[in-house]
């Protein structure tokens, strides 16, 4: 059973959430980005804030960098990542002061820290996986994928790396902590899912969390910055499988048939208009179609066309409406054409909502390292299975800069060309370890630094409205 939880230990997270509550707001509200396209609205590569991470995690940076390719270099896709939990594993029973267990569905990894005191509150961090089905196009990277055809396109190897930076700096100090730290690697976040198997295997029980955090390096916001917004954050994904079934006949003979092909074309494009007229103008959503295979020659009259696709949305109830305005679209072509459209939805994963109390704490830390005018207010129609950790516990889900042009980290997630900026590993252990400061560290440690003069200047840019 879940350890129960005292009112002081509610208490406390109350408060602390209450204060950030307020920053969320100020620190990204001068000017806003939605950037549903990724843009990481002109700010430019700076990793002055190296400077301001503690030297335990600077002196940290050759073994993140050499963690983060050595996971590049051996990329491993969903549910199959054997090496890399076996790797992770390896790694934290080296540095001491972990509970581990492994083959958490499949292949995640939990570790808790054996603090001084599990009185206290419980801080989940977590970190995916996985590698992408993607044939890697860097001539010349002395630590490209050796694994043909598969690539980590999309940062999760400098996720893992700097959850174990993080896993050793905790684990150093855990005598003085009070609560408890939960790390979680999760499989499988690129697809079919990691988070909900790990949450059905016991990943938020004994004890359960009291707050999660996460990060996500993304090469469209420049080093040095970071993108977050309380609310939704990233969309829900839900997949859809459209199978038109018409009568094939010779195509110079059309009226003796019914066109599958000609149906589908005219589904397509109704499609279309469920999202510029049926969804509210002002709320955000996505209906692509991005695969099509119909018909075997070019003189007949196709007797099936096989359709696929994606919807992405925010909003629960926009969710729901296209669904039902999809197969109600689907349902009158087949009456204007004579087909018989089956439908099929896969539901993969909900829209990510941060908390907005949680996002305030992540708010200051982010200023006062980064600065405050290097903050976006940060909204993409991608998905993540994060959300589903952050369906039952209230957390904060963000994107750290690892873009640099000049370090040839310009290609957007997913690319066969994807890099990071390398210097963003360390950025992520320090924010990733005051985050978690902030519940496992008696408040009187937190508050010293906090009173840092680049803390103060953060918090107080952030009071200003400072982000730009």
């Amino acid at each position: 059973m879940p350890e129960k939880k005292s009112a002081k230990r509610v208490d406390r997270r109350a408060k602390m959430a209450s204060r950030s509550g307020q920053t969320t707001k100020k620190a990204i509200a001068s000017k806003r980005t939605h950037a549903l396209d990724g843009a990481g609205d002109a700010l430019e590569p700076d990793a002055s804030a190296l400077a301001r991470i503690r030297p335990e995690v600077r002196d940290l940076i050759p073994d993140l960098v050499a963690l983060r390719r050595d996971f590049h270099r051996h990329p491993e896709r969903g549910f199959e990542e054997v090496r890399t939990s076996a790797k992770i594993a390896e790694e934290l029973a080296r540095q001491g002061g972990w509970k581990i267990r492994t083959g958490v569905a499949k292949t995640g990894v939990i570790a808790d820290l054996e603090t001084k005191d599990a009185r206290g509150p419980t801080v989940l961090l977590r970190a995916d996986m996985d590698a992408l089905r993607t044939q890697e196009d860097n001539p010349g990277l002395a630590y490209a994928s050796t694994n043909p055809g598969v690539m980590h396109a999309c940062g999760h190897d400098g996720h893992m790396a700097i959850l174990l930076g993080v896993a050793r700096v905790l684990a150093r100090h855990r005598g003085a902590m009070r609560g408890g730290v939960r790390l979680v690697f999760q499989p499988a976040e690129e697809g079919p899912g990691g988070a909900e198997p790990m949450i059905a295997a016991g990943a938020l029980e004994n004890p359960r969390p009291d707050a999660a955090f996460g990060l996500h390096l993304w090469s469209r916001l420049p080093i040095g910055s970071a993108g977050v917004r309380p609310g939704p954050m990233m969309a829900s994904s839900d997949e859809l499988f459209f199978r038109v079934c018409g009568k094939g006949c010779h195509g110079a003979s059309p009226h003796e048939g019914i066109d599958a092909i000609h149906a589908a074309a005219h589904l397509v494009v109704a499609l279309q208009g469920i999202v510029s007229r049926n969804v509210n103008p002002l709320q955000s959503a996505v209906l692509t179609i991005g695969r099509i295979q119909g018909g075997s020659v070019v003189n007949a009259i196709a007797e099936e066309v096989v359709l696929e696709g994606t919807q992405r949305a925010f909003l629960p109830e926009v969710r729901a409406l296209l669904q039902q305005r999809v197969h109600e679209t689907a349902a009158g072509i087949d009456a204007a054409w004579g087909t018989r459209t089956e439908v099929e939805y896969v539901s993969r994963y909900p829209a990510l909502v941060n908390d907005p109390r949680m996002t305030g704490l992540a708010c200051e830390e982010v200023s006062a390292l980064l600065g405050a005018d290097r903050i976006r207010e940060y909204q993409v129609m991608g998905a993540e299975d994060m959300a589903f950790f952050l369906a039952q516990v209230p957390g904060c889900f963000f994107f750290l800069g690892a873009g640099n042009p000049a370090k040839g980290a310009a290609w957007p997630q997913h690319s066969p060309h994807f890099n990071i900026d390398e210097d963003a590993l360390p950025l992520g252990v320090e924010l990733l370890v005051r985050l978690a400061e902030r519940f496992v560290l008696p408040p009187g440690d937190v508050a010293k630094r906090l009173r840092d003069p680049n803390a103060a200047a953060g918090r107080r840019r952030a009071r200003e409205g400072g982000a730009a």
